[in-house]
């Protein structure tokens, strides 16, 4: 068989790709990672029986604008990294403005603080916790943003891995505010980041290998 007969051949019958494919099942990965955190976070956890109070407090809502500003942002990134050649130069900047802005505004409300309030606002009273619960959180989002990856075309794995695990741990992030009592910046700055790196990095390493072509 010649050449071009070969080409013909393997190009019979071929349809185009959806170029929109990507991001519905990175959308669905998302929405469905959230609707199974849910039943995980109130079997294991439960939902804060403070919850309403604590929705009276600007910080809680300070709280919600930070995981839901990574989640849009390690969307974006995450689908940049599905696409070949893809830069994604602008989507990281815009990723590191939540925790720039969290740092910076826990770093404040240290300074102002009294000395021996200061241990409090760091560890609060579920430091020990907090990460752990937020990664358990995130394994369903997990699973399936990498999947969704795996069914695209990365040409980083491993930087596509761990933006498809960041993208999880602000989903399980998210899902945590509501069973999480605290409040302060500090503790927000160390231990919720801390949680949310925790599925980068495991998708950092799996993604190294799993989305390999």
């Amino acid at each position: 068989m010649k050449t071009d007969d070969l080409i013909v051949a393997l190009t019979t019958g071929a349809e185009p790709v959806d170029p929109r494919m990507p991001s519905r099942r990175m959308l669905f990965a998302a929405v469905a990672g959230v609707a199974l955190a849910l039943p995980l976070m109130i079997g294991l956890l439960g939902v804060n029986p403070l919850l309403a109070q604590a929705a009276g407090a600007p910080m809680f809502w300070i709280k919600l604008a930070f995981v839901a500003a990574t989640v849009v942002a390690a969307f974006a990134v995450a689908l940049k990294l599905a696409r070949p050649g893809a830069s994604v130069r602008r989507s990281g900047v815009a990723l590191a403005i939540p925790f720039i802005s969290l740092w910076l505004l826990a770093a404040i409300v240290l300074v102002v603080s009294a000395p021996g309030d200061r241990q409090g606002l760091l560890f609060g009273s579920t430091w020990s916790a907090c990460p752990i619960n937020i990664a358990v959180l995130s394994a369903p989002a997990l699973l399936l943003s990498l999947g969704a990856m795996r069914a695209a075309a990365p040409t980083r794995p491993a930087l596509a891995g761990a933006a498809a695990g960041l993208l999880a741990g602000g989903l399980g992030a998210t899902v945590y505010t509501l069973h999480c009592p605290e409040l302060a910046a500090p503790f927000l700055a160390v231990w919720y980041v801390l949680g949310m790196l925790i599925p980068a990095a495991v998708g950092a390493g799996v993604g190294g290998r799993l989305l390999r072509w």
